[in-house]
């Protein structure tokens, strides 16, 4: 039924999204991240919706060229530099049999990325990429919650097969990471009963997050919950919501989980920590012998064997830094922080560009939410492999398109649409944002 039920879905899409590039990017995105095929048990398990999509894709960009633009942004651009460095660590990788066939997973993602930018233009695209974003992860997040509520805490919250997601560690930096974007969609909404349901998603993707029993992602929560709290306009109550929050959760968490967190503090007694310091070395020893590093498969006896301060301890880097610097060297890693950098800078960009008008109070108020969830994002990928992971790069569509929007000053031609798109923010709601 569920096999049925999903390829009905995407083929009353496909018509659509063959005649327009965003709406092909929104399908691609929702099969990419939240993976619904997976959630099958039949023929739909294996099929190549991906594929269909980006076939959607392809095809609109040669009906629809009259609706997109190139995206001039040093991001775009850094990332294209990125891209094409990988190409050139790839030839020179070390095992560049298994490292191209990476580079071609990681080559599918960013070019859908380029595409998005592209045609992401509006404000209601923004939302819809937004939502499908932000649910595709949510929707494990209230399953998630839910199973952390009905188990105490006592077993953990896993992804989705077959993703970047699909580990404990994975799953809970990624709900960590979408719960600020979760808070803008329930804070520029209309309906009270959407505003709730948002709210309630983005309670159940905290307690999942902690479920997970992952301390990259415990980190990446704290860190965001007190950039927050420095963003909110009434920081005495706000502060005092996050804390009563925080310690109801934790309080709920079992022993074992105090246990496991405890372990950040006596790292050296922990084997995993240990392990994963010992793979940081042995990609800082890689980057320093090998100019272009070693290409995307490192992982091997071999490579640790003449880098690693312990060789008979294989690790991933369990790091995006450390993981991207053993991978492609130093200038792939300052050309993958570029990307981040220049997509926080936006940010802040569009936080002037819009700070003035309430037609543009959304992107602003939007622009702040993104950062709170680039900072989460940079702390707890710090302790998790997830250099290519699709979300940190849908939220840099996300600001590339929010910045053309205000410079070209949209607002003034577009309609009202669904979700609130193309609305200014409720003057009531404006300051408690």
């Amino acid at each position: 039924m569920r096999d049925l039920l999903l390829v009905a879905i995407i083929a009353a899409i496909v018509p659509f999204a063959l005649r327009r590039v965003w709406i092909a990017v929104l399908l691609w995105t929702w099969v990419s991240v939240m993976n619904p095929h997976k959630l099958t048990f039949g023929f739909a398990y294996n099929m190549p919706f991906a594929m269909v999509a980006a076939i959607c894709a392809f095809v609109a960009l040669m009906v629809d060229r009259e609706n997109l633009r190139w995206p001039k942004d040093p991001a775009i651009y850094f990332l294209l530099a990125f891209i094409c460095w990988c190409f050139v660590t790839t030839a020179a990788a070390v095992y560049p049999g298994d490292s191209w066939g990476q580079l071609v997973k990681v080559l599918k993602i960013q070019l859908m990325t380029v595409v998005a930018a592209v045609a992401i233009r509006e404000r209601r695209h923004i939302e819809l990429f937004l939502w499908i974003n932000a649910l595709s992860i949510g929707f494990y997040g209230v399953k998630g919650g839910l199973f952390t509520i009905s188990t105490g805490g006592g077993q953990r919250v896993w992804g989705p097969t077959g993703g970047f997601i699909e580990g404990n560690n994975e799953i809970g930096l990624a709900l960590v990471a979408v719960i600020p974007l979760l808070n803008y969609l329930r804070l520029v909404q209309p309906r009270r009963w959407l505003r709730l349901g948002v709210a309630v998603t983005m309670l159940l993707c905290a307690v999942a997050a902690l479920g997970t029993q992952s301390r990259g992602a415990m980190l990446a929560l704290a860190a965001m919950g007190v950039v927050l709290w420095a963003r909110s306009e009434r920081k005495l109550i706000s502060g005092v919501v996050v804390v009563v929050v925080a310690l109801a959760l934790i309080n709920f968490m079992p022993e074992t989980w105090h246990e496991r967190l405890g372990t950040i503090k006596s790292y050296e007694e922990d084997s995993s920590a240990m392990g994963r310091i010992n793979a940081w070395v042995m990609a800082f020893n890689l980057a320093n012998d090998r100019l272009l590093g070693g290409g995307f498969s490192i992982i091997t006896p071999e490579l640790f064997y003449k880098y690693a301060p312990i060789p008979e301890d294989l690790h991933a880097q369990h790091s995006i830094y450390f993981q991207v610097l053993g991978e492609h060297g130093w200038l792939g890693l300052l050309l993958y922080l570029a990307v981040g950098f220049y997509t926080f800078k936006q940010c802040s960009r569009v936080r002037r560009l819009a700070a003035g008008a309430k037609e543009t109070r959304w992107a602003y108020h939007l622009a702040g939410m993104v950062q709170v969830s680039m900072v989460g994002y940079a702390v707890g990928a710090a302790f998790l492999s997830l250099a290519y992971f699709d979300l940190p790069f849908n939220i840099m569509v996300v600001v590339i398109a929010m910045r053309y929007w205000l410079e070209e000053k949209r607002w003034l031609r577009e309609p009202l649409g669904a979700f609130g798109a193309g609305a200014p923010l409720e003057p009531q709601r404006k300051e408690r944002l």
